[in-house]
Order: structure tokens, then C-alpha cells, then sequence
């Protein structure tokens, strides 16, 4: 039994800096463009765009509005239901660049002013890229939804949207 805990202890001791108590948890990946990275659960919200073609258009949104969240976006998501999306918020308005680097699937980007209008939109970025895309024009929020959702929705540029999100503590 002595023999035994003894070969755990030095089993811990083997791995410096690094306790017991660290777990798996501690080995998951740091890159928040892994794979394998476990990525936090967002705060979830709404955003409601006019449609040029009368009435509304709802989208349930996880909200990304940290560097580590609004780097690592939709990556490796494998579908995006109609209905759904991420919104990325940013402190200011500038001309935000964004690209598809390990997205699996195509989206539109919309992009939206301090004011909540539309300043313009990419639509159906293609998957796995690295060429930035941008309206040319600053934005304060980035609104992505499924590839070709836009103009079905009747989104365009100034589009007037309506955001129902948690606001920041």
C-alpha cells in the first residue's frame, strides 16, 4: 500500500507545475483557434433587422465581444440554422476586417453603425480562407448568419436593426 502511494506521489511530482488538482483542464489547448478548444458557453441576445420586403427579421445570437471570443467566432461550427448567428461588438466604430480561417460554412456578414443601421454586408464569405472582408465603411457591430440569409431576409445596407442584448457589467 506505502508502494503504491508512493508511486503516485512521484507520478504528481513528474509533471512540475502542475498539481493534481489541475486536471485535464489544465492540458486543454490555449489557442483559441484549435479545434480542441474549449470554448466558454456566449451570453445569448436578439437582434431584429427590418426587412426591405416588409416586416421583421429576428436572430438568436451568441455574443462575442472579447478578443478570444471574437477571434475564435464560428469556427469549426458544421451548420448554422437559419434563425441563428453571432454578433460581434466592439468598443468603437471603426472599418473591422473580418475572415473565415477554419469556418466550415459559408456566411453573410452584416455590418452595423453605432447608429443601428446596416452599413453594408458580405454575403456568403466562402469557408476556410484567410482574405479579409470588410463593407469599407466603420461599424460598431458584425452581425454573421448562414450563407445567402441576408438577401432572403431582405437585409441591406441601411437597414434600421434593433439589438436585445445583455449589457455589459
Amino acid at each position: 500500500m506505502r508502494r503504491a502511494a508512493l508511486v503516485v506521489l512521484l507520478a504528481l511530482c513528474a509533471c512540475p507545475g502542475q498539481s493534481a488538482a489541475d486536471g485535464p483542464k489544465a492540458r486543454a489547448p490555449k489557442d483559441v483557434t484549435a479545434e480542441d478548444y474549449p470554448a466558454p458557453r456566449l451570453p445569448l441576445g436578439h437582434v431584429i433587422l427590418d426587412s426591405a420586403f416588409g416586416g421583421k427579421q429576428a436572430v438568436e445570437v451568441e455574443i462575442a465581444n472579447t478578443p478570444a471570443t471574437q477571434q475564435r467566432g464560428l469556427m469549426w461550427r458544421r451548420e448554422l440554422p437559419a434563425g441563428e448567428g453571432m454578433l460581434f461588438i466592439f468598443e468603437g466604430e471603426e472599418d473591422h476586417s473580418f475572415w473565415m480561417k477554419n469556418t466550415l460554412i459559408p456566411l453573410d456578414m452584416i455590418f452595423i453603425g453605432a447608429n443601428l443601421r446596416v452599413v453594408g454586408v458580405v454575403e456568403n464569405a466562402e469557408p476556410r480562407t484567410l482574405t479579409g472582408r470588410s463593407v469599407g465603411r466603420p461599424s460598431r457591430y458584425v452581425l454573421e448568419v448562414p450563407g445567402g440569409w441576408a438577401g432572403k431576409a431582405g437585409v441591406r445596407a441601411g437597414t434600421k436593426v434593433a439589438l436585445d442584448v445583455p449589457v455589459p457589467h
